[in-house]
This record gives C-alpha cells, structure tokens and sequence, in this order.
C-alpha cells in the first residue's frame, strides 16, 4: 500500500502528527486525529508492542502507517527528531521521564520546531507520588471517586471495562488538550507540552456528581442515587428470553409514556413515594418478563419513554438507527465505529487498514522527507517489516 501525504478528508486535514506507539488511550487518541484528518505517523518498536500485537484487527492503529524504529539506536532518535521538524505535535505515552532519557523529551524537541504541541499521555501524571508506579485503568478511576460509585450491586464496585479512565478520561482529554494547544500555538507561534493524566481526566469526567454531593442529596452508596439504580424508572430489567431493557423514564412525560406503554398506568404506585419503590420496582420487573426483548423493544424504541434493549455489538451495527446513521460500520473486514462527531464540510473518513509494526517504514519515513531511509535500514536503526507494494 502506497503512502501519501494529505489524504485525510476532516477538518485536521494538513496537521501532522508523531505518534509514539503505546497502549490503549495514546493509540486511541491517534486514531481520533487520523479519523479527523491529520496525517499521523506511528513509530513503533521492532516487533510491536508486546500487549497490543497488530494487524488490520487492531482498529485502534487505523488511519496511520507504522514505521518500526529502534530507539535506543541513536540514529533512530535522530530521525525522530527530523520529523518532529516538520510536525505538529507528538504523541507519547511512556513512563515521565523515559523520552528525555531515550533523547526525544520536550526541550531536545522544542529546540528543533518550536511550535511543536507535545502531548503526553499516562495514567497517573507527569508528578505527583504515584507518578513513576505501574497502574491500569481501575487502579487510576479507583482514587479518584469514580470506580466507588459505578454499578448497582451495593456490596461491591463493578469496573466498566476501560471505557472511563483508559478511553474517557484519558485519549479524550488527550485530544481535547492537544487540539486546545494547536489553536493557541496558531496564535503564539509556540508549542507546549499538555500533560494529559487519567486521573485528572476521570476526575473532571465525574462534575456532575461532584455537583450532585455539593447539593446535599447524594449518597456515596451504589443503587441509592437518581442514576445508579436508586429509583425503579431509571435501571435494567430483564426480558422472558433471558436479554434487558434500559428504562431511563425520569422527567414526568417520559415517565407518563413509559408506564402507559408498559400496561401498569391504571396499576402502578406513586412513583414519588420513596415507600412505594420496591412495590413499583417489583411491578416494572414482573411485567417486563412477560415478553421478549423483541417485542419491548417494538413496543417501546422510537418513542418518548427512554426504554431501549440492550444489545451486544455485533447486533448494535444493524440497529435501524444506528445502520441509518452508519455509527457502526463494516470496513476492512471488521465491524467498527466510524469517526465522530460529525462535520458539514469536511467529512472525516476511515483512512488506512491498520497495520503491524513497521509494514510501512521504507515509504512514510520516505513521504515524511527523511533522507537515506535504507541506511537507517541497513544499519539496524529502522526496521522494514514487509516488502513494500
């Protein structure tokens, strides 16, 4: 597959990224700058990365060839810095510290492109006393207040997967600050470092119940809240073939809808008498195991009741609305999201099959205006996976 500056279709068409290949939230974070139109390179090890693996499956390194450098060769460092010459910002995700040891740290970058925006991505800061521990996703959202509250089961927490640090707090934030970053440079004509941290992200991801603990109504308690569980017309119950529905019925219309489609209005208790809730929450679970999903679901979806069944993603790409929106499509041979959000001019497209460490080396270190690549080749600095196309 040949490679060419410039083919991105979203609004960051012209941005170039270097990306130094991670794990989770920095991939991600790339993926969503390719998606948006930047041209990413992603450096990576020789080999991959040892967690991660690659291929066209990994869809989180879509959009972006892979050029496979040894780092620790000093000729590699230095093609790093030719490219962060020509770049817009770089990406990183290591331990704080490591890229300055390794000679690719900030002030070695800044002095070559000033207006370099330098994005670091970690789980716990670039300070702070946990700054150089090991940690993953639920470690991070666990001491920030997040982990405490998440699920119904009031004896014990349940992780959510790493959707909330990893990919909420982290990659989002990461892009957030680094798109922040570009706009002020545009204006100063000089870079900055934005230290994206999973902590801080999870924590400004959770205001809300901050806001809700300052109002002097929240329990610290799973399964005792307005969304957690604590009120029987915002929760999951469960279908006669074994599936769920999500009932988020709050405000007083949606809940009007949702019982009389129900077939409990003439039956149903107060819904404001806290007395009442376990009766209504028996009465909303006997009813809902009267039929299947399927049937719920022709019932409710598509109406003001806030009732939608829960799926698993190979059913969510040929849900009506999510098939007619083309949230989820069928590209590559896989089932994955398209890019979001959305724009009226410049519309972001899926750009390059996601590739294995190194499969595009020779051609984007090439298109990139790095010098001699087979030298750096020859010598061991690059490393070309496969034979070029």
């Amino acid at each position: 597959m040949t490679y060419e500056l410039g083919q991105g279709t979203g609004p960051l068409k012209g941005v170039k990224v270097v990306e130094i290949a991670g794990i989770g939230p920095g991939p991600h974070a790339c993926m969503i700058l390719a998606d948006l139109g930047a041209d990413v390179i992603r450096v990576e090890r020789p080999g991959g990365q040892a967690l991660a693996g690659g291929g066209a499956h990994m869809l989180l390194n879509r959009g972006r060839p892979s050029v496979a450098l040894d780092l620790k060769n000093p000729d590699a460092v230095e093609t790093v810095l030719k490219l962060v010459e020509d770049a817009d910002v770089l990406v990183e995700g290591m331990r704080p510290g490591v890229a300055e040891r390794l000679g690719f740290g900030p002030d070695a970058c800044h002095a070559r492109n000033e207006r370099l925006v330098y994005g670091r991505m970690t789980g716990w800061g670039q300070d702070g006393p946990f700054a150089q521990a090991a940690g993953h996703d639920m470690n991070y959202i666990a001491i920030t207040g997040a982990l405490h509250g998440l699920g119904q089961d009031p004896s014990r927490p349940h992780f959510p997967a790493n959707l909330v640090g990893d990919f909420g707090g982290g990659s989002t934030y990461l892009v957030i600050g680094v798109l922040a970053a570009l706009l002020e440079a545009r204006v100063s004509g000089r870079g900055q470092v934005v230290d994206a941290a999973i902590v801080d992200g999870t924590a400004h991801l959770n205001t809300m119940t901050a806001a809700f603990l300052a109002s002097g109504g929240f329990k610290e308690q799973r399964a005792a809240n307005l969304l957690d569980g604590g009120v029987p017309y915002y929760d999951i119950y469960e279908t006669s073939d074994g599936k769920h529905m999500s009932v988020g019925a709050l405000e007083p219309q949606f809940y009007d809808a949702f019982v009389e489609l129900l077939g409990i209005k003439d039956t149903a208790p107060d819904r404001y008498d806290a007395d009442q809730a376990d009766a209504l929450r028996k009465l909303i679970t006997e009813t809902f195991l009267q039929k299947t999903q399927a049937e719920w679901v022709e019932v409710f979806e598509g109406t003001d009741a806030c009732v939608a069944g829960i799926i698993p993603l190979t059913e969510a790409a040929e849900h009506p609305h999510m098939k007619a929106r083309g949230t989820l499509v069928h590209h590559d041979g896989f089932i994955q999201p398209a890019p979001a959000p959305r724009f009226s001019r410049t519309e972001a497209t899926i750009g390059r099959t996601a590739e294995s460490a190194g499969d595009s080396t020779r051609e984007a270190l090439a298109a990139w205006g790095i010098g001699d690549v087979d030298a750096l080749i020859e010598s061991g600095a690059a490393v070309q996976a496969t034979q070029d196309t």
